[in-house]
């Protein structure tokens, strides 16, 4: 047994989640771990949709959007890492600190967008209440649209780490 022998990694398919995969994969090689990707079907992000919209409809939807997400998932580890996918209905935070509890998972490995002032306010983190939530390590990568040059993404693991640290 490794140090990590169970990597959950969380994702949701949006755009720089590349770099949150890439490390999950080599955190998964050097510890001859399981990567568990993960996907959260989060219904309440259409919940301004108007009411004769039909739940079927939306759900096909987010179905949808989970595939593609868990499909990219296992496009980029091919058969190198040993890979498990899940789906999952709920509230992202609580539904990834619930799979680490009841899944003997080792280590969380996800993004964080870096959201700051007004908009970390009003949106709140996932990544954060997941640091504050899990009952193993959480290993956050940031995640950005554009790429962050070697300098930015430095010291944003600088700033996560030391946000976990002084708020765990």
């Amino acid at each position: 047994m490794g140090l990590y022998d169970h990597i959950l990694l969380p994702t949701d398919g949006s755009a720089g989640t590349e770099r949150v995969i890439e490390h999950a994969g080599e955190l998964a090689r050097a510890h001859d771990a399981t990567i568990h990707a993960l996907y959260v079907i989060d219904a309440t992000t259409f919940t301004g949709l108007p009411m004769e919209t039909s739940w079927n409809g939306v759900r096909q939807v987010l179905e949808s959007e989970g595939e593609t997400a868990l499909e990219e998932v296992e496009r980029l580890f091919g058969d190198d890492v040993a890979l498990e996918t899940h789906t999952v209905e709920g509230t992202p935070s609580t539904e990834i600190v619930a799979f680490a509890r009841e899944n003997d998972v080792d280590l969380v490995v996800m993004g964080t967008h870096g959201r700051g002032g007004i908009d970390r306010l009003l949106l709140g983190s996932v990544a954060e209440r997941v640091v504050r939530g899990s009952p193993v390590p959480v290993t956050t990568v940031p995640v950005s649209d554009t790429d962050l040059d070697p300098d930015e993404s430095a010291e944003a693991t600088e700033n996560e780490t030391a946000e976990a640290s002084v708020d765990g």
